[in-house]
């Protein structure tokens, strides 16, 4: 504990007035951890908690019997249909293959039967394309929103698991779409997880 002047006694401890005061008083010293759990809209009043990275994949999706070149998209169940990345930079995607060999992988604008914040239709199944700044980059240049691997090899009956950082970050309304390459017939698995 730290001492300081009460407001009333300066004028004692300087000897003007001779009134028996303690001139000092005990000055609480702590620090108190903040936190914070969101925001309130001001003009809805909702209030918008800080979102946290997922601990497990979510959205995972069967494709069974995909034909070689056939396209697919992720997620796409009963539960989700698409990706919301608002608050969240880098999302690992995982696929599951039961035949070993390429794929392509593009990000995609979500079903059409959801809207992007308040905008409805959407272009679905269109690539994502945007400007992203890097070192390197120094136009405004819209480019592809993913990385151009049109083949990327997949190892049969295990989860294959990619990262991406940062292009995606904030996308409202996200699907991949996934194109077997393998050469034949592959029942593919799909999950994803976010990372604040």
């Amino acid at each position: 504990m730290a001492k300081d002047f009460a407001p009333w006694s300066a004028e004692t401890a300087q000897g003007i007035k001779t009134d028996p005061v303690d001139s000092n008083i005990k000055v609480r010293q702590e620090v108190l951890p903040a936190v914070n759990v969101g925001t309130i809209n001001a003009v809805s009043g909702e209030w918008v908690g800080v979102p946290t990275s997922d601990e497990i994949f979510y959205g995972i999706t069967t494709h069974i019997e995909v034909a070689n070149t056939a396209e697919v998209l992720a997620p796409a169940n009963n539960v989700r249909d698409h990706i919301d990345m608002t608050g969240f930079k880098t999302i690992f995607y995982a696929i599951k293959p039961t035949r070993a060999g390429n794929v392509k992988v593009e990000a995609v604008m979500g079903p059409e039967v959801n809207s992007f914040a308040n905008l409805s239709p959407v272009n679905a199944a269109a690539p994502l394309r945007g400007s992203i700044p890097t070192p390197s980059v120094t136009g405004g240049n819209l480019i592809n929103l993913l990385f151009e691997d049109n083949a990327e090899a997949l190892i049969a009956d295990v989860w294959n698991i990619f990262p991406i950082y940062d292009s995606l970050a904030d996308q409202k309304l996200l699907q991949f779409k996934v194109t077997n390459n393998s050469g034949g017939i592959s029942t593919m698995e799909f999950a994803f997880l976010r990372v604040v």
